[in-house]
């Protein structure tokens, strides 16, 4: 069982820390482990160049053909069976490496088109180094831990979802998650015992989920208003009357007041298509194969005036001058 900590913070600063306290009490467990700290990779963003998705259509492997750091990163995810990923929030939510990141890794690992992929290699007789890396299909299990300064959970509000897009491509098993904010006025998270118990419990817990059934996996943190990503965010649908979503992972639900609270139900069904899971990834591969049949059918319409109708953009130059 090989576990791996990434903190996206300074080095030697609140991310590391947390992260190795979670990290060591997954070793007390029995992982084997390795740490890493991005702060100075170099991870840039993605162009949307789609080679990545490009290669694997073609035969390839998936690989990214910017040379940079990404590269290590993302083998290291790959080859872990369980993630600690620790981030501090800057302007309400993570670091932007993190989006940069999520933005080359995700679509590009998609486990729905993947296994599309690689279920038509098999039958094509392919085997070995000609099939996709074996690592895409494991089970994958991971924790997150958002740090923030602010003493107001507001100022820290889109931290634990954005990093929730970390593993939703690949379907990885989120086990649990801690909303560490107010990191300000507690100054070092090592003089808060009671704290850094929190943490090394979801290290803990982390280690013993690893190999089980996801529906065996219990939850660590609070429950939050989703009961699939446990964030509480909720989108209010116009028309849709007591209908509510949960923009992360969209999955509707129904919205009402009971004894004075406010209470959401998500029906199993519900829960089952929900984008972290195989069958909310197909629900998107099958959506993106439709769309491909629109845009064949608009380029052969427009194929005779396409240029005509992008010259004016094209030809439209007006400088920013400093």
């Amino acid at each position: 069982m090989k576990i791996l900590a990434i903190s996206m913070g300074r080095k030697n600063k609140n991310c590391d820390i947390l992260a190795k306290q979670a990290l060591m009490a997954a070793e007390k467990a029995g992982a084997d482990v390795q740490f890493m700290n991005t702060m100075n990779m170099n991870i840039t963003h993605c162009r949307g160049c789609g080679a990545c998705s490009a290669s694997r259509d073609k035969g390839g492997q998936i690989k990214c053909i910017l040379k940079d750091d990404y590269l290590t990163m993302e083998n290291a995810v790959l080859d872990a069976d369980g993630i600690i990923l620790v981030a501090p929030v800057y302007s309400l939510a993570p670091t932007g490496q993190l989006k940069n990141f999520i933005d080359r890794f995700g679509a590009a690992h998609d486990l729905s088109s993947a296994t599309v992929e690689q279920e038509k290699r098999i039958a094509e007789g392919k085997t070995g180094d000609e099939l996709l890396d074996e690592r895409l299909f494991r089970k994958k299990y991971v924790a997150y831990i958002s740090v923030g300064g602010a003493h107001t959970p507001n100022w820290v509000s889109m931290g634990l979802p954005n990093m929730y897009m970390f593993g939703m491509s690949t379907a990885m098993k989120t086990v649990g998650q801690i909303n560490a904010y107010d990191m300000g006025r507690m100054t070092n998270p090592v003089f808060h015992p009671d704290f850094m118990e929190k943490v090394a419990g979801l290290g803990k817990h982390l280690a013993e989920s690893v190999g089980k059934e996801y529906d065996d996996v219990t939850w660590y943190g609070e429950e939050g208003v989703c009961p699939v990503c446990h964030n509480n965010l909720l989108s209010y649908i116009p028309g849709k009357g007591t209908e509510v979503e949960c923009p992360l992972c969209g999955t509707y639900g129904k919205l009402e007041v009971v004894d004075g609270q406010i209470k959401v139900t998500f029906s199993d069904d519900e829960k089952k298509r929900a984008r972290n899971t195989i069958t909310g990834l197909y629900e998107h591969h099958y959506e993106l194969k439709d769309m491909m049949t629109y845009i064949m059918k608009n380029l052969e319409i427009h194929k005779d005036d396409m240029n005509d109708l992008l010259k004016p953009y094209f030809d439209y130059k007006p400088e920013y001058k400093d």
